[in-house]
């Protein structure tokens, strides 16, 4: 039996060549990345042997083909669903979670929605290498769904009254999701952290349009490559707060985006310059004196994921702040970006006058227009 045949045999070859050390391992192809992503999430080989393939590939660093092979692996594993809708934006904040702020992006596919753009969020309850507060455990805290599968997940997309949806790894992706035991046993981030956000569960009728995050700036490029490899007919990479979809409120931003698969172009903003002006980059979690005092085993996840739901909720139905100011900033990117308005600033206006009428509010409760 050749080695295509047989995950075990092909899993040896892959790991004697890839874990021999920084100077000796040897990068292997797109298609044996794939095949032997798949047979770890087909559960046709070993845990050790699963977790050796992940630790050699991020401590050798994977390379273009690697990130590409493993991301088509995932994608394959993947249910996903069409909305009804011609466009959808694809929001891919990191699966583990904030630990220094309190998120408002887990709202921020139902302000899009009150503001005509369809919108999907995804995730996990809880991943290392951080296993921070995740968009799954905000949501819950506000009483909204989190359960739904792909094709439950684009049929909300599709109400108009309601216009937006998040979907769990569990539900589009279970064999993926099925390793967070072996991840966390990893500690260190492996290269699905890099790829799993770009699995698409849900997709448009016409265009799916990605948002992510980045802080280590190699990950703008590589995070374009592969949204490019994924399908995604635009990205938005945004250097944004924990690597998440929105950035600083008190720092110069930086994005990178493409359309139509072309080449990403760079763009900076100036938060005061947008009417922006705060001192901290995010909403603090409250108790803390300052951004980072918290770290895994002290963080109260259910106090930190209740205190950014009643936060979320209140700057959708107008109440100023960080969490406002911080929908509202990703929100006009993420307009900007695709073309509704002219200017960022044009797009803050558009976005301050939806969240001051309460619509926002509405489309999260299924009750927009």
């Amino acid at each position: 039996m050749n080695e295509v045949n047989d995950p075990a045999a092909l899993m040896r070859s892959i790991i004697k060549r890839i874990a021999t050390g920084p100077e000796l391992s040897k990068d292997i192809s797109l298609e044996e990345a794939r095949a032997g992503m798949r047979a770890v999430l087909e559960g046709q080989v070993d845990p050790v042997q699963a977790g050796v393939f992940l630790i050699a590939l991020r401590m050798k660093r994977e390379t273009d083909d690697e990130n590409r092979g493993v991301l088509e692996a995932i994608r394959e594993a993947t249910r996903r669903a069409t909305a009804p809708v011609d466009d959808v934006v694809d929001l891919a904040d990191p699966y583990d979670g904030f630990i220094r702020t309190l998120p408002a992006s887990p709202f921020l596919p139902a302000l899009l929605a009150a503001c005509g753009v369809a919108a999907v969020s995804h995730g996990v309850e809880r991943m290392g290498p951080k296993f921070g507060v995740t968009h799954r455990q905000v949501l819950r805290a506000a009483g909204l769904p989190v359960d739904l599968d792909p094709q439950a997940a684009a049929a909300r997309i599709g109400d108009p009254s309601i216009g937006w949806a998040y979907v769990d790894q569990k539900a589009f992706c279970p064999a993926l999701h099925d390793l967070a035991g072996l991840r966390s046993l990893i500690v260190k981030r492996p290269v699905i952290t890099t790829t799993e956000g770009l699995a698409g569960p849900v997709r448009g009728r016409a265009r799916t349009h990605l948002v992510t995050g980045y802080v280590h700036k190699p990950y703008s490029r590589i995070y374009a490559l592969l949204a490019r490899h994924a399908g995604f007919d635009s990205a938005l990479i945004v250097r944004g707060v924990e690597g998440g979809v929105i950035p600083s409120l008190c720092q110069t931003g930086k994005v990178f985006r493409y359309e139509g698969k072309g080449e990403e172009q760079p763009e900076e903003f100036r938060p005061a310059e947008l009417g922006i002006h705060h001192t901290v980059r995010a909403a603090r979690i409250p108790g803390t004196s300052a951004e980072g005092d918290e770290e895994d085993g002290v963080l109260d996840h259910a106090a930190v994921a209740q205190a950014a739901a009643q936060r979320g909720l209140a700057a959708l139905g107008g109440e100023a702040g960080p969490t406002r100011d911080s929908l509202a900033y990703g929100a006009a990117l993420c307009l900007w970006h695709l073309g509704r308005h002219a200017s960022v600033r044009d797009a803050l206006n558009a976005v301050r006058g939806v969240l001051d009428s309460g619509k926002a509010l509405a489309h999260l409760a299924g009750r927009g227009a």
